[in-house]
Order: structure tokens, then C-alpha cells, then sequence
């Protein structure tokens, strides 16, 4: 992935033209039999002058780093989470009483818990989750406070304007900045809902519905970003709670959540294009 990041800055600095080509879309267009670099680089060519070459976003080499770094933050995230998963699931193996605290809040990790396990290399087990816990709270809040610091730099008004929304706190809030960058490179909501793997692509043939596209082509943070949103938003705001169950009432809570998220999706793309906060009334009426 990294390579192409060189390639793009050592042209961007000698001013020579640089496209990048949709990997998946590439992928899709060869099919010859004989596969050598020289064939490639003709059909490429070839693709380019007539217009047809799968064009994939280069990233500004501005932000680039910051959004790896967000990235990384999930990472460590999920590392954590893990490692909470492997404590409870610890103490129901052992079929100790249910721990009736979240392990999330550190001060409800205490040496009690250490003390319910009677084995000695549990509990080391144990003390080594916890402390490995600790140590990524201790990284993902310096990175979070590294990330907003940059937010408030690069486009503070953007981001102040996404957390109007509610159930769009800081965290999704910078997924949203720093994975979309800007706004102008989606023409239509349409295509914006189709990177963020909101909607699904139908394949049609002679009138008649095919299926659909694959699921996973797309942005995996933006995705995860809205359902996040949408599940929040049910926690934080009445009127869209109520819209909710009587959208679950006809057609089913899975898809009912999913027109959520496309609908938060497509507020997002209208909020940040217009520059105004978010209305409630707009948005359920929308």
C-alpha cells in the first residue's frame, strides 16, 4: 500500500502526472490469457487514452499520516477490547460470580478482581491483561488528544459542524474527516452512499433484478462509522427513536437500521457540503 504513497509524492514533487488505477477495478478489466508487464502496461495505456481507466483517490499527502494514525487508534481499540473479552471470559470459565462492573473504567479494575482466581498462573493472566489494558489507555487517549488537536487545525469547521449530529461524538467525528477528506470528490449523494457501503448495487439484466453488487467494496471505516452514528442517535435523540420504531414496525429492525445509517449518510453528505448544522426536522422529513 505504501509504495504507491512513495511513487505519488516523488511525482507530486517533480511534477509529473500521476493516476492512480482502482485495484478491484483493474482486476475486473484483465482477462487476457498471457499475463506479462509489458502486455499490462500497453492495456493501461490503452485504458488511459480512452478515458476508461478505473481511477482510484490519491489521498493528500497533508493528512495522510494523521489518518493512518486514526487508524492505528482503532487498532489498538480493538486490541483492548480483546483483552476485556479474555478477563470476563476468564472468570465464566471459572465459574466465578458475574462481574456486575464494566471493565471499561479502569476504576472498576481493581485488585479484587485479580483476587477471585485462586491459580497462580491465572491469575499472572489476569495481571498481564490488566496491565496491557492500562497501557493502551494510557496511548489511545495521548493519540485522541493528538488527533483533535490536528482537527481543529486542518478543518475545524467540518468537524464542528459532524458533531452536531447527534450520536456523532469526537471519535466519529474524525473518522468522518479524515476518511471522506473532502467532500467535492463525490458528485451525487448516491455515490458517497455507495463508498461508504450504505447501499447496495443492483445487477440487472433484461429488465429483471440480478442481485446485487458485492458488500464489502467500499470504505470499512466509513461503514463502521454510521452504524456506530445510528446507534447513538436512537440513545440521544426522542424524535428520531420514535421514527425508528415505526420504520422497524414495517419493514423489519435490520432494515430499518440500515435506512438509518443511508439516511445519516446522506445528512452527513448535504451537512458538510452546505456547511450548516444538523436539523432535526430536515433530517426526519428528508
Amino acid at each position: 500500500m505504501f509504495a504507491w504513497y512513495w511513487l505519488a509524492d516523488l511525482c507530486q514533487d517533480h511534477q509529473i502526472p500521476f493516476a492512480l488505477g482502482h485495484a478491484l477495478g483493474m482486476k475486473h478489466i484483465h482477462g487476457a490469457k498471457t499475463k506479462t508487464d509489458k502486455i499490462d502496461a500497453a492495456k493501461l495505456a490503452a485504458l488511459l487514452r480512452g478515458g476508461l481507466f478505473p481511477v482510484g483517490y490519491v489521498y493528500p499527502r497533508a493528512r495522510r499520516q494523521t489518518r493512518d494514525l486514526l487508524r492505528r487508534r482503532s487498532f489498538f481499540v480493538r486490541q483492548r477490547a480483546q483483552l476485556l473479552t479474555h478477563v470476563v471470559n476468564t472468570n465464566t470459565q471459572f465459574n466465578l460470580p458475574p462481574l456486575t462492573k464494566k471493565l471499561t473504567y479502569a476504576a472498576n479494575r481493581t485488585t479484587d478482581l485479580v483476587d477471585r482466581f485462586s491459580d497462580p498462573s491465572t491469575r499472572l493472566a489476569v495481571t498481564a491483561d490488566l496491565g496491557l489494558i492500562d497501557g493502551y489507555d494510557q496511548q489511545i487517549a495521548e493519540l485522541e488528544r493528538h488527533l483533535v488537536r490536528h482537527a481543529k487545525v486542518d478543518d475545524p469547521v467540518t468537524f464542528g459542524l459532524l458533531r452536531t449530529v447527534p450520536g456523532i461524538g469526537p471519535i466519529l467525528g474524525l473518522t468522518l474527516l479524515y476518511e471522506i477528506d473532502t467532500i467535492a470528490r463525490f458528485p451525487e449523494p448516491g455515490n458517497f452512499l455507495s463508498y461508504s457501503r450504505l447501499v447496495r448495487c443492483v445487477h440487472a439484466s433484461a429488465g429483471k433484478a440480478k442481485g446485487s453488487g458485492p458488500k464489502k467494496v467500499g470504505n470499512a471505516h466509513l461503514k463502521w462509522a454510521f452504524s456506530e452514528a445510528a446507534c447513538l442517535m436512537l440513545r440521544s435523540c426522542l424524535p428520531v427513536k420514535s421514527w425508528m420504531q415505526r420504520q422497524a414496525r414495517k419493514k423489519g429492525k435490520k432494515k430499518a437500521l440500515s435506512i438509518l445509517e443511508a439516511k445519516i449518510g446522506r445528512c452527513v453528505y448535504h451537512l458538510w457540503k452546505k456547511q450548516v448544522p444538523f436539523d432535526v426536522k430536515r433530517f426526519l422529513n428528508g
